[in-house]
């Protein structure tokens, strides 16, 4: 696949050239273009929703973020994952055959491109390289549901759950610097609560209480670790 022609639009991607799925037939969205398939989608763009026929594909490009949601019949959203790029939105439901488990709404301003289902699907069947991208990206798909649902159900308390996305959640962790982790506060409480199964009230309570327990700092944001212990030993038994 890799005589298949970028668009303009990937010239400058910091992404291209990853263990992605950014040599996709750029074209199979149904445009004249190569550039026909690639779109700007506003933040709070829905894509799909949950329980909706899979049309086919959405490959992240460049910057911006996805959420994945699930909604129960109260109406109380919980977050499955925050898709980045070069993430494929959509893969399992038109592997599977059935209906998209997620809503997929855009958290930022994403630039995404469409492959429909038939194409994306003959892709898969055609070339053993796409083959082994869709089962990575399944495998780390699921590695990320176990991760939610052990926070969820082993953590006992909102605030080790709290303190267990604080650690351990891709979306947050900025990397160790000096004797603390830094991490970009990227998501607002409410979203943080959608991880976590807690309103944003508690959230933003819990972020206080830390504070003042000297567990984190807190600037604008960016949120310091301050005692990475204390929040090992409130996320017990999880982390």
């Amino acid at each position: 696949m890799n005589d298949i022609p970028l668009p303009p639009l990937c010239d400058n991607c910091s992404t291209n050239g990853d263990a992605n799925f950014c040599w996709l037939p750029v074209g199979a969205g149904g445009g004249s273009d190569a550039s026909d398939s690639f779109r700007e989608y506003p933040k709070g763009t829905v894509l799909f929703d949950e329980g909706q026929t899979p049309r086919g594909v959405y490959v992240l490009c460049g910057g911006g973020r996805v959420k994945l949601s699930t909604c129960s019949g109260d109406a109380r959203v919980l977050i499955t994952d925050i898709a980045g790029p070069g993430y494929v939105l959509g893969l399992s439901a038109v592997v599977s055959g059935g209906a998209h488990e997620v809503t997929a709404e855009t958290l930022d301003a994403c630039r995404l491109a469409f492959v429909g289902r038939d194409e994306f699907l003959r892709l898969l069947g055609a070339d053993v390289c796409a083959l082994t991208q869709a089962t990575r990206q399944l495998s780390r798909n699921y590695r990320t549901v176990h991760r939610q649902a052990s926070v969820l159900g082993l953590s006992p308390t909102a605030a080790g759950k709290l303190a267990c996305v604080l650690l351990e959640h891709p979306t947050l962790n900025g990397g160790r610097v000096g004797g603390g982790v830094k991490l970009k506060l990227m998501l607002t409480h409410e979203e943080i609560g959608q991880l976590i199964g807690a309103s944003r009230e508690t959230v933003t309570r819990l972020l206080n209480d830390f504070r003042r327990k000297k567990l984190i700092e807190v600037s604008g944001e960016t949120l310091t670790v301050r005692d990475r212990t204390a929040l090992e030993a409130l996320a017990l038994p999880r982390c």
